[in-house]
């Protein structure tokens, strides 16, 4: 796999990168699959996604649904990107708010499918959704959402692999969640192991170039 290229641009600079509409339309795209792809989970039965597993719990201890504890935890998750002087953007900013807002919408319309093979159909669309909607969104680079701004970090900053530092938090949360409460189940254990190799094949086949001039960091 060849290295990919993020470019670590400020705010104003991702704005004035170039091919903006483009960037837009695809950071809308992955965001809005974002949401159906954890709709599709949950309503899955099979197990959620490590962080709606945190998610979950917080929801269940709290008077908030699951799309608002997103939005509040979108927003604490920020607070660490600080020592890791990772570069916040429009995409961080609209997945902080949007992804709460969609899951929330999409369970709204969304039932929970009758029998095993719906079941399972419903966990795996969620799992390849949500891998395809990380890539488009991260590599739309107006900024990573959160979460994941938090793995491209400390990916950045160690020089370990997105395939290994997703891992690692993926199951940290899962730790942190099941201790608060939440849901675990096969599905949950199928996310954590398999969202960073896909993400790590997804997004150089989707991430935008910009003009060779922008610093960019290697992502391996």
């Amino acid at each position: 796999m060849s290295a990919i290229s993020l470019a670590n641009l400020t705010p104003r600079e991702q704005l004035r990168a170039g091919r903006l509409t483009y960037r837009i339309a695809q950071l809308l795209i992955g965001l809005a699959l974002y949401g159906v792809s954890m709709g599709f989970m949950i309503r899955s039965t099979l197990g959620q996604m490590p962080w709606d597993v945190l998610h979950f719990g917080l929801a269940q201890n709290l008077p908030l649904s699951i799309g608002q504890v997103i939005i509040a935890i979108s927003f604490v998750v920020l607070l660490l990107w600080i020592p890791l002087r990772q570069m916040p953007g429009l995409g961080t900013v609209a997945n902080a708010i949007g992804v709460g807002l969609a899951t929330d919408g999409v369970l709204s319309i969304l039932d929970a499918p009758s029998g095993a093979a719906a079941r399972l159909g419903f966990m795996t669309l969620g799992i390849g959704l949500n891998a395809v909607a990380t890539s488009l969104y991260i590599g739309a680079q107006l900024g990573p959402g959160p979460r994941d701004g938090l793995m491209t970090g400390l990916s950045r900053r160690t020089g370990l692999s997105i395939r290994l530092v997703r891992t690692v938090l993926e199951v940290s949360v899962v730790a942190l969640g099941w201790s608060l409460g939440g849901v675990l189940g096969v599905g949950t254990v199928l996310y954590a192991l398999l969202i960073g190799p896909l993400t790590q094949q997804f997004l150089p086949m989707v991430t935008v170039r910009l003009d060779a001039s922008e610093p960019v960091v290697q992502l391996h």
